[in-house]
């Protein structure tokens, strides 16, 4: 049953929403996931998935009711994903929520993947549990909340951000290549902090023998590394890279061609990098193919920092979910495009995002677009 919330309801749903945001970057694969619950109007407990293999967002919350003297019994729960069903890191919520006595369950948004997929709601239904599901914006948050684990619950691949710095006049770098800094500290230091949160970050071969980045997440926030990864259709990377003498700090997959040399795979290897074959006969079937391959390795969200070479694959290839450019007060004039490849051949075939949102970051402008929903 689809239900709108009351006005006295909406406040308690907002909560479990702010709270599941409290576990980004620390429980992926999992879902974020908040629960607040409720008697008679008044909050008597509240939780969040806080880790990877540590308490559910109800499990926390049925807690915290109990380590305040509060019974859930005939209480409401308001979560922002239905509680699961099955054994998993931790046991099932449904059978939690079950024995609490929980009287009625307001939850946000469902959970796409083959486990769960309606199931936990089923049984709390059978158990003599009220359950609604919300329509709405609270709902459409609750999405959104968890775009990569949705996507990667749907088509087993991890969902995909394009990350830009441009100058006004839209270029990443001069025409001799030097793109250090368009964007600002502040900007840069969100990047950091977007790094940590995500599981994997790709550049192109071309990046790291101009650049000889780290694609570490740094910060006073940072909780977790991201693998990093580079693609590399023939294995160049250089044995004497930052990317190489860091591999005991943070995963590095090299995503390489059948092509390759099989004696520099090996160096690669040997070094410690993880190297990957991704075939096909296309750019666009070569991504996907390495697409697949993190997605088997559960990484639910990968951000793709550059260059333009690979930008330009991943859009032709339509494996990409959201964009983030920042645009600098910069004029750079006939410098170098954002994202190469053939591109639209009309403006009438180009593709158009779902949602755009923008704001200040320091003297830059972050543009935020949604080109795909999960």
């Amino acid at each position: 049953m689809n239900s709108t919330l009351t006005a006295q309801e909406r406040p308690h749903l907002e909560r479990a929403l702010e709270l599941a945001e409290r576990g980004r970057g620390a429980v992926s694969p999992n879902p974020l996931v908040g629960a607040v619950v409720v008697r008679d109007g008044e909050p008597i407990g509240e939780g969040w998935h806080a880790e990877l293999g540590g308490l559910h967002a109800e499990r926390a919350a049925l807690e915290d009711c109990r380590r305040h003297g509060h019974d859930p019994a005939g209480a409401t729960l308001y979560v922002t994903l239905e509680p699961c069903a099955h054994q998993g890191r931790q046991p099932p919520c449904a059978e939690a929520v079950l024995e609490a006595g929980v009287a009625r369950v307001v939850i946000a948004s469902d959970d796409p993947s083959e486990k769960a997929s309606g199931r936990g709601p089923g049984i709390l239904r059978d158990g003599g549990v009220e359950v609604a599901f919300v329509a709405g914006g609270e709902a459409a948050a609750a999405r959104l909340l968890n775009q990569p684990f949705r996507k990667h619950a749907r088509t087993g691949l991890p969902h995909v951000t394009l990350k830009l710095a441009l100058s006004l006049d839209g270029h990443v770098a001069t025409a001799g290549g030097d793109s250090r800094w368009i964007s600002g500290e502040q900007s840069r230091s969100l990047v950091h902090r977007w790094r940590g949160e995500c599981d994997a970050i790709a550049v192109g071969i071309g990046t790291v023998l101009a650049d000889d980045p780290l694609l570490t997440a740094r910060g006073p926030e940072t909780a977790r590394q991201p693998t990093r990864v580079v693609f590399d259709s023939a294995a160049r990377l250089p044995l004497t890279s930052q990317l190489l003498a860091t591999v005991g700090e943070s995963q590095l997959l090299v995503v390489a061609s059948p092509e390759a040399e099989r004696s520099r795979i090996a160096e690669l290897k040997s070094a410690g990098a993880e190297v990957v074959i991704a075939g096909g006969g296309t750019t666009a079937d070569r991504v996907r193919s390495a697409l697949a391959d993190l997605g088997r390795r559960e990484l639910t969200s990968l951000l793709l920092e550059g260059g333009p070479t690979l930008a330009g694959a991943f859009v032709e290839a339509g494996e990409v979910d959201e964009i983030r450019v920042f645009v600098a007060p910069l004029v750079i004039g006939g410098g170098r495009a954002a994202v190469e490849g053939t591109g639209a051949a009309t403006i009438a075939d180009a593709g158009r995002a779902l949602a755009v949102e923008a704001e200040t970051v320091g003297e830059d402008v972050l543009v935020r677009a949604r080109l795909r929903e999960w």
